[in-house]
């Protein structure tokens, strides 16, 4: 092989590298700027579409006619909302529907009867989008978690 076909094939290596290189840089960004946590509810609520955005949408402004003094956070990278230091209640969405949260291990347990129709883990409560909580149980579930919060 001549020294022209060999600089040819190491300049065609070189490019070809860099070109992998820059792929390789900007899907590494793509993936940083989609996996980037959201900081504020707007920005999370903005990632989502649908049905999901629409009862989460719809959750969110119960929430804040129930607790109008809460202030809205993210915990636990899920948004939620803050009343007097404690988190007393949260949502997000998941792969099958949304979820609302508590943030006690207790909450869900003192109002078993009232959740008997919707699945649940010791601490979330699962409804599916286009069934979304009622107004009457979203302020059972935060005035228990505010009492709770008082006794402490």
């Amino acid at each position: 092989m001549g020294s022209a076909a060999l600089r040819h094939l190491t300049n065609n290596r070189y490019r070809l590298g860099q070109e992998f290189r820059d792929e390789a840089g900007a899907m590494a960004s793509k993936i940083a700027v989609t996996t980037a946590k959201p900081k504020t509810i707007d920005a999370y609520l903005a990632l989502l579409h649908g049905e999901k955005r629409i009862a989460l949408d719809k959750l969110r402004e119960t929430v804040r006619a129930i607790v109008p003094n809460a202030v809205e956070c993210i915990s636990y990278g899920i948004p939620a909302f803050r009343l007097d230091g404690a988190v007393v209640a949260g949502f997000c969405a998941t792969a099958k529907g949304c979820s609302y949260f508590p943030f006690s291990g207790s909450t869900l347990v003192s109002l078993a009867k009232d959740l008997r129709a919707y699945e649940q883990t010791k601490s979330s409560l699962h409804f599916h989008p286009d069934e979304p909580l009622p107004a009457t149980l979203v302020r059972k579930l935060i005035k228990a978690r505010i009492a709770e919060t008082k006794r402490r």
